[in-house]
């Protein structure tokens, strides 16, 4: 898997028989990870909303512990959201 925005590459546990077709996403939509094994869409996030998601395991254990900074990403969220408030 790969982080568009910084290009880290991770690996990623994963059990999907299914796959977002990047074509169909709104434009407020963007791609943020990709499967380096197939191209498919791993994660999106929203452009104007603190919103992300992942198409794979990154709480997977025992195993790979490479995206375990999307928890920290998402207490980022919403502590951020709890500052505007």
């Amino acid at each position: 898997m790969k982080d568009l925005a910084t290009g880290k590459i991770a690996i990623t546990s994963q059990n999907h028989g299914f796959a977002v077709d990047p074509d169909s996403l709104p434009p407020e939509i963007e791609v943020s990870h990709i499967n380096l094994n197939d191209n498919t869409v791993e994660g999106m996030r929203h452009r104007n909303y603190p919103v992300f998601s992942v198409q794979y395991h990154p709480e997977a254990a025992p195993g790979p512990h490479d995206a375990t900074y999307f928890f920290d990403q998402f207490s980022k969220l919403i502590d951020e959201a709890k500052a505007r408030k």
